[in-house]
């Protein structure tokens, strides 16, 4: 057996069984052995049944009383079997088992785990797993148990025999892609003992000690890969050497507002960088509406004040197209020429466009990923900046990158990410943080209401619209499906024309032409529309200050940070605005994160909430970036491995490899990413 072997090579793996495993995402035999368990069983201590705990699950000891019955019962038939002791019995309950009947032997004993509970005053198991006690060896029993993520009909106990097999067949062959001087150093268990361990721990001990190595392997091989990209993009590299006292005060002087001390800092560290002879590599995280965009614009003009270029990436075309009217009033005047490159342009419009780039008669560059496609090329590119970076992937980030002779590189997002989750998903960047708002803006008002308030709200918006503001409107959340996405916010879009029909109502969808998404944004920016129905495509990237309510439908479906996100489209202008979110929640983890979401107006705090209530798992996309999935490492539980990894990884430079140990380090670091491209 071998690890990148078929996982139809174990036994009692048929068609049926084989496509479970694929839609679990296994494939390989490798596979199956990294799919971690979520939780474990403890089966190593059998009660009797007069110990049995109620209200929990039990493993006991117990013999069969009398044969088992089938009973229908509400159209399903409930297998029920009496079992216990001289002094004590309780009944055992499978419902749609019906062969079960004829497994079990009066007389023989058995071990039991399952569900203890009294009904309506009958002691009774629900569902328990079972083996027989005249087994030479028990599987489950007198054992710490693994629970696996798990799908439709495939079973718990089928899903360890497997595992069993796997962990047998490819017992003490694994081979250690760590390098020694970090198992040394940092105290790791060896991958064969971690694997086994990890699965079918022997004791409390062995799985720490499993779980540790993995959870280190894992945060390791990230960070290394993460340092590599910037060494990449950085070493040996001289960035463009900007003297940033040519045009400061020049472009400080034509913005309609004053710096804050927050944005002046992050500017202070922007142009540390520009001065430095490095290439640039920084990441400007801001809250909603913190001015990152005026601090972006103030280095692009520093830099075509030193006589290079500067282009400018955003996600979407309603994005940049908002960019490029910014930075066409601010830097018009000062006769700077910017570009708008994007998708939809005419042949002959692009390629006079692209020529006025190519010669440098075009200073700034604003647009879509169409700035990264091969045929745009720069006459002398200095400065480049990715807003949105999320929304990009790392080889997007570093393409730009290659348009010019090593520019310096500034990446924003307004996503409020937990600092240690940045260190992860950009490891490759420096970080700075703009943590104040700029003077005068109105802190938004949140509520969570049940769906039950529909018309109260509806009144409420009524009421805003007549006295000349406008409302957005986010439509229910459905499963992930454009044609189902664009059927839900047209039906709902309807619906509010009929209920606002004295107002003009917009809709707005991903699966619109960027032209109308772009007409139909104008038309809300100028008033044309006071109510804009719309998908989450209005997240990122449009500012209405005369836009004062924010509805969420099913508000409990989206992440807090992309709640977070919706409610930072208002509170732009001078009006007091309003964030409701409606939720038929039950769950008491949703309510506690809709909570925080009516408590704070802080991103980063909601950010930490998010990651600690939701976990790590696609916290904004992680498979966007062009980074692994974490199968065993939880970012907010496993800091204190996080700092200890990325210490590691830093120091892995002064421990050159052995040829034999680097070329399996490395085989491991690509199999990790899974062949995404990043450039190991």
């Amino acid at each position: 057996m071998e690890l990148t072997e078929d996982v139809s090579v174990l036994k009692n793996v048929g068609t049926q069984r084989l496509s479970q495993l694929h839609a679990m995402g296994i494939e390989t035999v490798g596979d199956l052995l990294e799919h971690f368990p979520r939780e474990y069983e403890d089966r190593r201590q059998m009660k009797t049944v007069d110990e049995l705990v109620p209200g929990q699950s039990n493993t006991f000891r117990a013999t069969v009383l009398a044969e088992a019955e089938n009973i229908r019962y509400q159209k399903k038939v409930q297998t029920r079997l009496k079992v216990g002791d001289a002094d004590n019995s309780v009944t055992c309950i499978w419902f749609g088992m019906p062969y079960l009947k004829n497994t079990f032997q009066v007389g023989q004993t058995y071990v039991f785990t399952g569900r203890y509970e009294i009904k309506y005053g009958r002691r009774q198991v629900s569902s328990p797993e079972f083996e027989s006690m005249e087994k030479e060896t028990l599987e489950s029993s007198g054992k710490i148990i693994p629970i696996y993520p798990t799908t439709k009909g495939m079973s718990q106990k089928i899903l360890r025999k497997l595992m069993a097999q796997a962990v047998e067949g490819m017992k003490d062959r694994l081979k250690d892609g760590l390098p020694q001087w970090v198992r040394k150093q940092y105290q790791l268990a060896e991958r064969n003992f971690a694997i086994e361990n990890i699965h079918f721990p022997q004791d409390e001990n062995s799985f720490f000690l499993a779980r540790r190595r993995l959870v280190f392997e894992e945060l390791y091989l990230l960070q290394t890969a993460l340092f590599r990209l910037k060494e990449q993009a950085t070493e040996g590299k001289s960035g463009p050497l900007l003297d940033a006292k040519k045009g400061r005060a020049e472009i400080e002087a034509a913005l309609p507002f004053s710096l804050t001390d927050a944005q002046k800092t992050v500017l202070e560290e922007i142009e540390a960088d520009f001065g430095s002879g490095r290439v640039m590599n920084r990441l400007v995280q801001g809250d909603v509406g913190s001015g990152k965009t005026a601090v972006a614009a103030v280095a692009c003009y520093e830099t075509i004040a030193n006589g290079y270029q500067a282009a400018l990436m955003a996600p979407t075309e309603v994005l940049a197209g908002q960019h490029y009217e910014t930075f066409s009033q601010l830097f018009t005047p000062l006769g700077v020429r910017v570009g708008f490159l994007r998708g939809a342009m005419k042949k002959k419009e692009k390629q006079a466009l692209l020529d006025d780039i190519a010669t440098g008669r075009v200073q700034m560059v604003i647009g879509t990923h169409a700035v990264i496609q091969d045929g745009v090329l720069f006459d002398r590119l200095g400065f480049v900046v990715t807003d949105e970076q999320h929304r990009f992937g790392v080889k997007q980030r570093v393409r730009l990158a290659q348009k010019g002779e090593s520019p310096h590189v500034l990446v924003m997002t307004a996503t409020p990410i937990p600092r240690t989750l940045a260190l992860i998903l950009y490891g490759d960047l420096d970080i700075s943080i703009i943590d104040a708002l700029p003077a005068g803006r109105q802190a938004i008002d949140t509520l969570v209401v049940p769906p039950s308030y529909h018309e109260r709200v509806y009144g409420f918006i009524e009421k805003e619209l007549k006295a000349g503001r406008q409302a957005y409107l986010v439509c229910p959340a459905v499963e992930e499906s454009e044609k189902r996405e664009t059927e839900a916010v047209l039906t709902y879009g309807e619906k509010m024309a009929q209920r606002f029909s004295a107002f003009r109502v917009g809709i707005l969808h991903g699966k619109m032409k960027a032209d109308e998404k772009q007409e139909m944004m104008a038309a809300f920016a100028k008033n044309e529309i006071q109510v804009l129905v719309a998908t989450t495509v209005i997240e990122v990237g449009i500012n209405v200050p005369n836009a004062t309510i924010m509805v969420v439908e099913n508000a409990e479906y989206f992440g807090l940070s992309q709640l977070h996100q919706l409610r930072g489209r208002v509170g732009r202008g001078s009006e007091k605005s309003y964030c409701i979110l409606i939720s038929e929640a039950k769950n008491a983890v949703t309510k506690e994160r809709l909570k925080v979401m009516k408590r704070t107006t802080d991103g980063f705090e909601i950010a930490e909430t998010d990651l600690k209530l939701r976990g790590p798992g696609d916290f904004f996309g992680t498979r966007q970036h062009g980074l692994p999935v974490m199968k065993i490492a939880n970012l907010y539980q496993d800091m204190d491995v996080l700092r200890l990894a990325q210490q590691a990884a830093k120091e892995s430079k002064n421990h050159p490899l052995p040829q034999e140990e680097e070329e399996a380090f490395l085989a491991q670091l690509r199999h990790f990413f899974g062949g995404n491209e990043i450039g190991i």
